[in-house]
């Protein structure tokens, strides 16, 4: 016998900011205005971060399935192209790679790419395996397309994302949720308070208003208002193995050649970040306060800067880990309250969507069954400790010892889920990939290669292949790549042809 739903009349989001207005674009795209009313609560006391301004491909989907104008959308954000990530100095000093969005060449036949490349190694081919890759040559020659128009060609398999101002995306998904309906608040929460049960039953504001829901989503950012100082659910802590623990962020004039890719530069004591946007670029270190003062930090960013600053930096201190349980009775946590992996792989505004996607997956009634929230905590575990464990895959393959971070990285102990992905592709090069995982092989090898680390063997079912059609088949598919990219328009060509700013 089938039980009747007590539907979630109103959800009340706090706190603004990209979490904020996601979750709010999100939720007013997928649920009726007039069965559901949705408030965000927030206030300046806040603040925005501000510190996630590169992103990856599920991003740009994300604006794609909200069905909002993706070239608007990138106009109003002065946003430009991305197609993956320059990793500068973390093997060795004065060593470079490249990981990219998108395919790592094709199979040839019934065989996986990757393992033929590493048998034409093995038999003496020099063919770098980015060669293979047309985001990784396109980033190379600083050159974009839409790669939704090159379908069916040899770099039909291209991918991308997006830098973006965010401030500018929190404007314009805020305008997005006030079209469908969502009503802002503005002021400060004072006090929530709680039914017999437990759950949320509603804020109390510092000018006395009160705000009912049935169910709240918790953007206050590392301050955790709802999820941990209300409900008591505890987070755990990462630093052990990502020991960075704060940011110094400053912005820089733009540049005059914009390439389409984050460029991340290993430093003394973690890494900094250099993001290209149409109005300004965007700079960050992300350092550890035990191997470094924030005065050594702030004077490593300004020292490296190319262009003349246009605000003063800031130090942002932070916290790695995740929320023991992103979703407790009626309050779910996003963004900075749910947890936080450092930017290096570009997750942030990522992991909100997921949370905000999975959410409405597992949308509940006012009841919120246990089960729903016990599978939706699960899967978020699961996505957050995947990007854990290959951003910690950057810092534990270094072979840097002039350092003490870069030795406590060498050095340090990691996750058993780590170390079972290393030994795996180590022995034969293969990648272990769990149900809709963010980073799929391509993104494992390309690291691992970066860093040095090449199987011992490759899949002993390529010798079932002959040798001669590997090597002409990788030979054609590098000449093909790298011929069809040169007719492409450089990044910038592509940004005046397309987005004209005002």
């Amino acid at each position: 016998m089938t039980s009747s739903i007590n539907p979630i009349k109103k959800i009340v989001i706090v706190g603004g900011g990209t979490s904020g207005w996601i979750a709010a674009s999100m939720l007013s795209y997928h649920l009726k205005s007039n069965l559901c009313e949705i408030e965000l609560v927030e206030s300046d006391d806040l603040g925005t971060i501000g510190i996630g301004e590169s992103t990856i491909p599920p991003v740009v989907r994300l604006i794609q399935n909200l069905g909002i104008d993706e070239q608007q959308f990138v106009q109003n954000t002065q946003a430009c192209f991305k197609l993956g990530i320059k990793f500068i100095d973390w093997r060795q000093k004065n060593e470079s790679y490249f990981h990219p969005f998108g395919v790592i060449g094709k199979r040839i036949g019934s065989h996986d790419f990757y393992q033929c490349w590493l048998k034409a190694t093995m038999q003496g081919d020099t063919s770098p395996l980015q060669d293979f890759s047309p985001c990784s040559v396109m980033a190379e020659q600083e050159r974009f397309f839409w790669p939704t128009q090159l379908q069916n060609t040899p770099i039909g398999g291209a991918s991308y994302a997006v830098h973006l101002d965010a401030k500018l995306v929190v404007e314009y998904l805020r305008g997005y949720a006030y079209e469908r309906g969502v009503k802002r608040t503005e002021g400060t929460v004072e006090k929530v308070t709680q039914t017999d049960s437990g759950n949320i039953e509603k804020l109390i504001m510092k000018d006395g208003k009160e705000i009912h829901g049935d169910f709240f989503i918790d953007c206050t950012g590392f301050k955790a208002l709802l999820i941990e100082k209300t409900l008591g659910v505890g987070f755990e802590d990462w630093s052990k193995y990502l020991p960075c623990d704060r940011a110094v962020v400053v912005k820089t004039e733009a540049q005059e050649k914009r390439p389409p890719y984050t460029t991340a530069t290993a430093r003394k004591a973690g890494w900094s970040w250099k993001i290209p946007l149409r109005n300004s670029t965007g700079h960050g270190y992300v350092y550890s306060s035990k191997f470094c003062t924030d005065a050594e930090a702030k004077s490593t960013l300004l020292k490296n800067l190319d262009a003349p600053r246009i605000n003063d930096p800031r130090v942002i201190p932070f916290a790695t880990g995740r929320r023991k349980n992103m979703w407790e009775k009626n309050c779910l946590s996003l963004g900075l309250a749910s947890g936080f992996v450092e930017p290096l792989e570009s997750t942030s505004i990522h992991l909100i969507a997921r949370g905000m996607d999975f959410f409405l997956r597992f949308f509940p009634d006012r009841d919120c069954d246990p089960t729903l929230i016990k599978e939706y905590n699960r899967r978020m575990t699961a996505d957050f400790e995947e990007v854990r464990d290959f951003i910690v895959l950057h810092y534990c393959t270094t072979q840097r010892e002039d350092t003490d971070f870069w030795r406590f990285c060498k050095n340090m102990e990691l996750p058993e889920s780590l170390q079972e992905r290393i030994a795996l592709f180590k022995g034969h090069g293969l990648v272990r990939e769990g149900t809709d995982e963010l980073f799929r092989s391509t993104s494992w090898q390309s690291v691992f290669e970066g860093m040095g680390i090449r199987p011992n063997k490759y899949c002993p079912r390529v010798d079932n292949m002959d040798y001669q059609e590997i090597s002409d088949t990788l030979k054609m598919a590098r000449q093909a790549i790298q011929s069809m990219v040169k007719n492409l328009p450089t990044h910038d060509e592509f940004l005046r042809q397309n987005l004209v700013d005002d």
